[in-house]
């Protein structure tokens, strides 16, 4: 591809998106955070009274909303139609609809090229779940980033616990598992390893060794200094 691209692919809770901004921190790349694109869809759906079996009025959705993404220190901060949507697309129930609307192709192919689009000079790295196996096949870099289920519930636990929000652990790690299921068996772009890709259990490492591990392997391949 003619701009060198990154992919980051793994499950909820593995910390792709950590990983993803510090990285394109380190490279001065874009960043792609699909995830956030399929909680929009999921999203604008409810704000616009869609049905929550209503394909078609979603994949149209996932073409017309007016998404901005914007920088803010290191943290990251999204707009829908104008309006700030950052702390409500990070909620469980806003995860839960992701993984809800990631099942239908027509949403998914509706995102394809809005996805592919932020493939721009100097690079890009994009996480999510089928970033190396459909939207970015030729990806200079794959990386499939896992952990164990039990490690992420605990992860996704102290991150509400830190934010103030109350959360039960047991009730995490069920909705956590139920996601795993529909996200590996759904019939489009399930949750699966690139066939190329260097696979990262993040289990009981730090951020920064995981962010050293891939920083390397991009060194590896040429795509940083």
């Amino acid at each position: 591809m003619s701009v060198p691209i990154l992919t980051l692919d793994g499950p909820s809770g593995s910390g792709k998106g950590t990983i993803g901004r510090a990285v394109a921190r380190h490279a001065g790349w874009h960043l792609l955070d699909s995830g956030a694109l399929y909680r929009l869809v999921a999203l604008a759906g409810r704000k616009r009274g869609l049905g929550q079996s209503d394909v078609q009025g979603h994949a149209a959705l996932a073409v017309s909303m007016d998404v901005r993404f914007a920088a803010e220190g290191e943290a990251e901060r999204v707009l829908l139609d104008g309006r700030e949507v950052t702390g409500e697309i990070r909620t469980e129930e806003a995860g839960q609809g992701a993984s809800r609307v990631a099942a239908w192709p027509e949403v998914r192919a509706a995102l394809l090229a809005r996805q592919r689009a932020f493939a721009e000079p100097p690079g890009l790295v994009a996480d999510g779940r089928d970033m190396g196996t459909v939207v970015f096949p030729e990806a200079a870099l794959k990386v499939f980033l896992t952990a164990s289920a039990a490690e992420r519930a605990l992860r996704r636990y102290n991150q509400l616990k830190e934010k103030g929000s109350g959360a039960s652990l047991s009730a995490l790690s069920r909705e956590i598992a139920e996601r795993d299921a529909r996200d590996s068996s759904r019939a489009v772009a399930p949750l699966v390893p690139a066939s190329d890709a260097e696979v990262i259990d993040s289990t009981g490492l730090a951020v920064a060794e995981v962010v050293d591990r891939v920083i390397e392997l991009g060194r590896r391949r040429t795509l940083w200094a």
